[in-house]
């Protein structure tokens, strides 16, 4: 290879609809805590405009602390479901050479 000459690379860039397919394949909580958000805003709104005689500043105090709790919450679900996946979740792989003659 020359000095001069670059190497080649099949660079795809990615669309969003595609990076999202990819992360929510590697990841399905993150289908969950897009949901989740989606949710939480419109809860969010829906008990803004019914708040009472609350004021603008508690209540976005109050929402604000519900929505680290269910950050929180998502973030421990995803790490015990990574955690199950890769330590118990794993398949016993039998050798060829296990097997007999009379179990083939």
């Amino acid at each position: 290879m020359e000095q001069n000459q670059k190497p080649i690379f099949d660079y795809h860039e990615e669309t969003h609809a595609e990076k999202l397919a990819r992360k929510s394949k590697e990841s399905p909580f993150m289908i969950i805590g897009l949901g989740a958000l989606a949710a939480s805003v419109g809860y969010g709104i829906y008990s803004y405009k019914n708040r009472g005689q609350m004021s603008t500043s508690v209540f976005l105090m109050k929402f604000r602390v519900i929505a680290q709790g269910a950050t929180v919450a998502a973030l421990t679900a995803g790490m015990a479901y990574t955690l199950y996946r890769n330590n118990f979740d794993k398949k016993e792989v039998i050798s060829p050479n296990v097997l007999s003659k009379n179990e083939h």
